[in-house]
């Protein structure tokens, strides 16, 4: 039998409720993801026009995309710097700085001048933002599920760390819903002229009410106990996480790059790949990955329960197998042409993305040191989203094209994900890994054993 990990809870008392942290920590995920799904398909169908006309309308796509590409390449740096800071001086202090950032930048997309107004300045403009953006996105995660993890109670992590995954659907939902609305009722030259503005301009309303949300929220109860152990703090997060837990963080890479290749490759890839190869209509594509995130949302928190119940291996385990048996079953039912089908597959995916990722902020906050947390967290959380997030697509797109349009090898490069995940989640939810006890005279408590 495995034990299922928690994390020991300080003796101080929560001075913030598990709601409202687990709620202020959300927001941050809708955000990221929210933007995540504006950005791509504005650069896909507006801003290489907008900012990068070049006369050749395939450079230009190029060019737009690679605004895309920078914000992954920001994302470990800004999971190093934040977390190392976030590690020194509270969680509270960085999540409210990376909430400001991201946000603040996000709305100045939206304000941008063309490259019709201001000329090469503006993809300059546009490039600085998104790096500046990916900066910020990279610290907020490691962040938001510390605060909803260490304000939890001990037997209700699992649920509560949950809760900050579950953002992500929340964010493809509202920037699905938005794009599809755009694109059904602007014209092209609407879209062109002042549409592409709204989706960012709005991200306003998510930024004011998370900073108000996160303005009342206390530091958390495991941080100020190891802020107050003499000489508790690290002054080099980043080389004590590398040093002592090398295996861990490498582990932590290996689960979460299967979430965010199958979402990713379907946020991008399979959406493209059912449009154009498929004749199925964009509104029709972006329909089902609406419904894949509402079948995301109703799963991440159910097995946030279930894993407190049973412990985070059973879930792994299921889902990683899950991901390797439906990998080619998947492509021969959308190959069907049949919407139905499309809408079976995009929901089916979010049932397994949803169990792949409620659990990661609970077991990978269990395997570190309070000390060293946001950053080992954020380092493992981030390098995953580059491979997974970054290349994913990319990947699937060079398979495909390689294989002369099947999509065998697709299907190949999931199962090989796939079970790298499994031996990941397996080493991850082992005894062979430290569970971090938050105070110095606990010791490690494993309960809740796999049966």
């Amino acid at each position: 039998m495995n034990p299922h990990p928690t994390i020991h809870p300080s003796k101080a008392p929560a001075k913030t409720s598990p709601w409202t942290a687990a709620t202020a920590s959300t927001i941050g995920s809708v955000l990221e993801y929210y933007d995540f799904f504006v950005y791509g398909p504005m650069a896909a169908l507006v801003f290489g026009a907008i900012f990068f006309p070049s006369g050749d309308p395939g450079l230009a796509a190029v060019l737009s995309l690679s605004t895309f590409a920078v914000g992954f390449i920001a994302r470990p740096l800004g999971g190093i710097v934040i977390g190392h800071l976030g590690d020194r001086v509270g969680r509270k202090k960085m999540l409210l700085f990376t909430f400001f950032l991201t946000g603040l930048v996000t709305v100045g997309i939206g304000l941008l001048p063309t490259y019709a107004q201001v000329g090469v300045w503006a993809p300059i403009m546009l490039v600085s933002l998104r790096f500046l953006q990916g900066i910020g996105l990279g610290g907020e995660w490691g962040g938001a599920a510390l605060l909803a993890v260490e304000h939890a109670p001990e037997a209700k992590r699992g649920f509560f760390g949950s809760l900050v995954q579950a953002g992500a659907p929340i964010g493809v939902i509202l920037s699905s819903g938005v794009v599809a609305i755009l694109t059904g009722t602007l014209s092209r030259a609407d879209l062109l002229a002042w549409g592409w503005r709204i989706p960012f301009l709005l991200s306003v309303i998510l930024v004011i009410f998370g900073l108000v949300l996160r303005m009342k929220i206390s530091e958390t109860p495991d941080f100020e106990k190891a802020a107050a152990t003499p000489a508790a703090k690290e002054k080099l997060p980043l080389v004590v996480a590398l040093r002592r837990y090398p295996k861990q963080i490498l582990a932590m890479i290996g689960v979460h790059v299967s979430d965010t290749t199958l979402g990713f490759m379907q946020g991008v890839f399979i959406i493209g790949f059912a449009t154009t190869t498929l004749g199925i209509s964009p509104t029709v594509a972006l329909m089902a990955n609406i419904a894949s995130s509402i079948t995301n949302l109703i799963t991440t928190p159910l097995a946030g329960i279930i894993s407190d119940r049973f412990g985070p291996r059973r879930i792994l385990v299921t889902a990683t197998a899950a991901l390797a048996l439906w990998a080619f079953p998947m492509f021969w039912l959308m190959e069907t042409k049949s919407v139905a089908a499309l809408f079976v597959v995009m929901s089916a995916n979010g049932i397994i993305v949803g169990m792949l990722f409620s659990q990661q902020a609970t077991l990978f906050a269990a395997v570190l040191d309070p000390k060293v947390r946001y950053t080992g967290m954020s380092i493992g959380f981030q390098v995953a989203t580059v491979i997974g997030g970054g290349f994913g697509p990319l990947i699937a797109q060079a398979l495909q094209n390689n294989a002369g349009g099947a999509t065998w090898s697709i299907s190949g490069y999931l199962v090989l994900v796939a079970l790298v995940a499994l031996g990941c989640a397996v080493y991850l939810t082992s005894r062979r890994v430290q569970y971090v006890a938050t105070t110095p005279a606990a010791a490690p408590s494993l309960h809740a054993p796999q049966r």
